[in-house]
Formats: C-alpha cells, sequence, structure tokens
C-alpha cells in the first residue's frame, strides 16, 4: 500500500517536473509567434508607406480594396462590385477603389469596358488593378477531397499575394473568401468588411449530412456509410467553427437576403455590425417590357432563367412539366411550352443540357421543351415578354437575381419555397400576391395549373403587384443601404 502511494506520489511529481518545461517553452513559443506577427505588420506598414503615392492636391488618397478574383466573370456577384464601387466613386472623392482580381488575361481598361458591356456600369473615375498570380490556388478542380478546406486555405496565400502587392487602408471581400479577413485586419493593419453572397458552410449542409441525404454536394456513398457521414459531420464541423472565427473578425459585414443573415449570424455571431443589403438588380430593364393583354389564342409559355449547373436542379423542371401535361390539368387550352434559358460556362455544364434533354425524351416532352443557351439579351427579353409563367426549382437560392427579373419582367413567378425566394422575394406585397412557391414534383405541377386556370385579369393583377415589389431591389436602394452599412469603415 505505501509502495502504490509512493508510486503514485512519483509519477505525479515526474508529471509536474514534465509540464512546467512544457509550460514555459509553451509560452516562450506564444511570445515568439506574437513578436514575429507584429514584426510582419510592422513590416508591411512600411511597405504600404512606400508604395503608396500621393494624390493630385498632395494628399494621400484612402485605399478602398475590393477582393474578388473573379471581377471579369459577368455574373450577379460582379453586378455588385461595380455598383459598390461606382457608388463609394460617386460618395467620397478623396476615395481610390482597387480590385484584387486573377484575370490576367484581361487589361484594366477591358475589364471596366465589360462591366459597362454586359451590366451598364459607368465608372466615374478610374479603378487600380491588382493582378494575382497565384489565382488557381482557390479552384475548386485543385481540391478533389476536403473542397471546402482546400479553397480557403488557398484563399489565404492568395490573400498574402494581394497584401504585399498593395496594403489598403480598408479591406473588403466582396466574394466569399472571409479566410482573408484576419489576414487583412491583424497583419495588414486594415479596416476590414465583406458582403456575403453565400455562406461557404451552412447550417442547412450540416443538416443534410447529418441526416445523411444524398444531394448534389453529398454524393450517394457518403450517405450509405454510417462511419463516412460521421466522419464528414466532424469535418464539417471543424470547418464551420473556423469559418465562424475568421468571418467575426470583419468590422462590417452585408449579407444578401434574410437567408444569408440567418445562417451568418449563426455562424459567426456578430449581429451587430450584420445587415442586409439586397444586391442591385438591372429591374429598370424589364420593367421597361410593355404589359400586354393575354390573347386567349396563344399558347402558353413557361420560362426558366438560370445557368446549367446542379443546384439548379432543371430535372425538377422538366418533371413536373411532364406531370403537367399527363394529367391533363390544362383541358382544352392552348398549347403549352417549357423554355429553359441558361448559361454553359464548360464542358461539364454541356454534358447536364445533353442530359436533360435525354430525360425530356424519357419523359415524351422532347417537342414540347426547348434548350436556349447563352443567348442574347434581347432574345432573353422577348421569351420574357411572351412568357405567362417565370418558373425557379433552386433549393434553398441564397437570394435569386433570377426570380427578381422574371417577376419585374411580368412574369407570374413559381419559385422554390426556400431561401431568399421564400423570405425576401415572392411575399406579399401592400397585402397583395406577387407570385407562388413549391417544393416537389406534385406542388410545382398543381401549381401550374393553378396559374393556367386563373382568368387573364387575375393574372395581370399579380403580375402588376410583383413589378411594384421589386423596386426594393433597383440600383438605388443598393447604393442607399450599402453606403449606410460601410459607414463605419469610414470613420
Amino acid at each position: 500500500m505505501v509502495a502504490g502511494g509512493l508510486s503514485l506520489c512519483g509519477l505525479i511529481r515526474l508529471l509536474c517536473s514534465l509540464l512546467i518545461p512544457a509550460l514555459f517553452l509553451s509560452g516562450v513559443l506564444c511570445v515568439c509567434l506574437v513578436v514575429l506577427l507584429w514584426g510582419v505588420r510592422l513590416w508591411i506598414q512600411q511597405r504600404k508607406k512606400q508604395l503608396t503615392s500621393a494624390g493630385k492636391d498632395g494628399k494621400q488618397p484612402l485605399l478602398v480594396a475590393f477582393f474578388h478574383p473573379y471581377c471579369n466573370a459577368g455574373g450577379g456577384g460582379e453586378r455588385v462590385l461595380w455598383c459598390a464601387i461606382r457608388t463609394l466613386q460617386k460618395k467620397y472623392r478623396n476615395v481610390t477603389c482597387v480590385v484584387y482580381t486573377g484575370d490576367r488575361g484581361a487589361t484594366g481598361e477591358e475589364i471596366v469596358e465589360g462591366a459597362f458591356r454586359r451590366f451598364n456600369i459607368k465608372l466615374t473615375h478610374p479603378v487600380k488593378f491588382v493582378f494575382l498570380e497565384k489565382r488557381y490556388l482557390v479552384e475548386a478542380s485543385l481540391y478533389p477531397h476536403f473542397t471546402l478546406l482546400g479553397q480557403s486555405l488557398g484563399s489565404v496565400f492568395l490573400g498574402w499575394e494581394a497584401l504585399l502587392k498593395c496594403v489598403p487602408d480598408i479591406y473588403i471581400d466582396s466574394m466569399g473568401y472571409a479566410f482573408t479577413l484576419p489576414l487583412f485586419k491583424y497583419l495588414g493593419g486594415c479596416r476590414v468588411g465583406c458582403y456575403v453572397h453565400y455562406p461557404t458552410i451552412s447550417t442547412d449542409m450540416l443538416s443534410v449530412v447529418r441526416n445523411q441525404d444524398t444531394r448534389f454536394n453529398n454524393a450517394a456513398f457518403i450517405t450509405n456509410s454510417p462511419l463516412f457521414s460521421k466522419f464528414k459531420l466532424a469535418y464539417y464541423y471543424f470547418f464551420a467553427f473556423m469559418y465562424g472565427l475568421v468571418g467575426s473578425c470583419s468590422d462590417v459585414i452585408m449579407v444578401n437576403s434574410s437567408w444569408t443573415l440567418n445562417h451568418i449570424l449563426s455562424l459567426w455571431r456578430a449581429g451587430a455590425c450584420t445587415s442586409i443589403v439586397y444586391p442591385p438588380c438591372d429591374v429598370q430593364t424589364f420593367l421597361d417590357i410593355p404589359l400586354e393583354e393575354e390573347k386567349s389564342t396563344r399558347g402558353y409559355s413557361i420560362v426558366s432563367i438560370s445557368q446549367f449547373r446542379p443546384e439548379k436542379d432543371h430535372p425538377l423542371q422538366i418533371r413536373a412539366f411532364a406531370k403537367l401535361l399527363k394529367e391533363k390539368r390544362l383541358g382544352q387550352q392552348p398549347p403549352l411550352k417549357l423554355i429553359l434559358i441558361g448559361g454553359c460556362r464548360n464542358q461539364q455544364d454541356e454534358e447536364r443540357v445533353n442530359n436533360l434533354k435525354r430525360l425530356c425524351e424519357e419523359l415524351g416532352v422532347s417537342n414540347d421543351v426547348t434548350f436556349r443557351i447563352n443567348i442574347p439579351f434581347e432574345e432573353l427579353k422577348r421569351h420574357l415578354a411572351e412568357a405567362t409563367i417565370g418558373l425557379h426549382t433552386m433549393w434553398n437560392e441564397h437570394f435569386g437575381i433570377g426570380v427578381v427579373e422574371c417577376m419585374a419582367a411580368g412574369t407570374v413567378i413559381l419559385a422554390h419555397s426556400s431561401g431568399g425566394p421564400k423570405l425576401d422575394i415572392v411575399v406579399p406585397y401592400e397585402g397583395h400576391t406577387t407570385g407562388f412557391l413549391a417544393e416537389n414534383e406534385d406542388s410545382y405541377a398543381e401549381t401550374m395549373a393553378y396559374i393556367l386556370s386563373l382568368s387573364p385579369e387575375k393574372r395581370l393583377e399579380i403580375r402588376e403587384n410583383a413589378r411594384r415589389s421589386v423596386h426594393r431591389f433597383s440600383d438605388q436602394h443598393f447604393e442607399e443601404t450599402f453606403l449606410l452599412s460601410v459607414e463605419p469603415l469610414f470613420k
């Protein structure tokens, strides 16, 4: 008994003798790390003084940098970028806007010209472009496994390259690379903000893995294996923790919808500096389309506008449309046509379109479904002007610019009952209906039949209500809310 007691005391003394040096060594390493980071920060600040030149009035301009590696892409995120830059240029005279981009295949002048050509956005002052060489580090194709973590770590290295080339006063991540925020805040000494289009990881993604649901981002071989599902869930929880940690570094957080707001609040826990800034939609262009009275002799067309990506769920549109025709809910109504309008970015998208065409053949609706790929804007407007229903089927769409455009163009919108369309867009306006929502094949088919059964006068009333409601998503409203949100960064 005594020997056992002595052995236990000896073990405790041994552990204590090892613990104290370990704690001391850890403390020394922490101090060295802090000194190193502080030294790097001082070096970067010195580098900033060397790189920054005075303006025409002799004063140094305020550098506001946007991290947008794909600024020449031409999507909704890019429209937000150029509208934000134009807004700051109109508001602040002493501001020089900088864009970190990996689009080395185009000059700065070509990028600005492309923004004007695609979005009709004309900047009042020149923009400084910082061209990055390591954009490949954030390409999803580089990380076949652990893609979220790989892209996020890659963005840190890309951000480091950006910081070395230009040290701004204010840094805004406008493309969703949250892991760059602490880099610019603590090493660059910048005031930092971000515009979140879509959370890199969401509580919905955690639920999908936890419930072992098969989706485009949760393969069947994982859902069929409890072990793989638990491992992926642990990985997702770890990533969500890190994502919340880096996101909370932001001084100003702007999100594009109520759906994104709810997820960012639960992950980043920074409600005091978080606000909704709806993305600017070119609603006026579509509002200029006249609302013509429907003619009973012509056929009906249902139009879908979205890129041919898996999350857009075009198969659901085709199956619901086939069900509508099969059950003959239309009776003796005029003929009906489904028109799928979208862009193909690469060979994978083209293969996806071919698979959709094969699905149409299997369901016997090939003659009733038309695919229009990469069409000119004027043709898009013509299809929308002639359409009766605008169709949207993406689950948990973060906002839904295509939904807004359909409503502004005068179609009766039928969108997925989730995400931005449900919470922000297809909502009653002044107590009146602006559109409809559905969730599955049956509810889509039933709702389409209901819309087509309405009188032309009732459909016109809904279309007019929808048009009035979309002014909330105009460029002017974006400018007002954006300036209000970023104001703390300029104080």
